[in-house]
């Protein structure tokens, strides 16, 4: 379990927090104001997209250990395996904007502010924060299999989503550009991203408490 007794603990789930609840808040408000559907549909797309499901957990996650951290929830979001499966989805949605999708487009202004944060500032405190505060003792790397659920069900839901609607948030999994079978391709190669970088933050955890009692 993790303990919040440092400032430097608690300073960083502030900023955390305040930086994630602003960045969902002025994304939302973007996409409603250059919608081009219904309201209604536009929030569904909102929240269809990977990055915003994840940035919201995140924001809930580090809300709830600041504020009621011997919660129910709290002490669910404490633990190791908790926090280091969040950390695997904020640093896939860091990795693919940055590596993929950064360069299909040029936001400005505020839509810049608010990408940059999503994609590469709420990820990078929160890496930070799991290196430094996130207690790693007793990470086995049987325990990454469950962290493939959330991943593997918003694939089924986006594939359901866009056989209905025709829409679908990232063009790597774009069933009317590219078929099922490159999108089930690119899924696959995105669940072995998922579990190749959950071993890796397991090695890695082990790695940091090796020697220690």
């Amino acid at each position: 379990m993790i303990q919040h007794s440092t400032r430097l603990s608690s300073f960083y789930l502030t900023v955390t927090a305040v930086l994630g609840w602003f960045a969902l808040a002025s994304q939302l408000y973007l996409i409603i104001q250059n919608r081009v559907v219904s309201v209604a549909e536009t929030i569904v797309r909102y929240f269809s997209f990977f990055t915003i499901l994840t940035n919201l957990i995140v924001a809930v996650c580090v809300t709830v250990l600041l504020l009621k951290p011997n919660s129910k929830w709290g002490r669910w979001f404490s633990k190791s395996t908790t926090l280091t499966a969040i950390t695997v989805y904020i640093t896939i949605v860091g990795v693919v904007y940055n590596v993929i999708l950064r360069f299909l487009w040029k936001p400005q202004g505020l839509q810049y502010v608010t990408d940059e944060l999503l994609h590469t500032i709420i990820p990078l405190l929160f890496i930070l924060y799991w290196f430094l505060f996130v207690p790693k003792k007793g990470l086995q790397y049987k325990q990454f299999l469950p962290w493939l659920i959330y991943p593997l069900l918003y694939v089924i839901y986006t594939a359901i989503h866009g056989a209905i609607s025709g829409y679908y948030p990232y063009p790597f999994i774009n069933v009317t550009e590219l078929g099922y079978g490159k999108v089930l391709i690119n899924t696959g190669g995105l669940l072995l991203a998922f579990s190749m970088l959950s071993l890796f933050l397991i090695a890695v955890a082990k790695y940091m408490n090796r020697g220690k009692a």
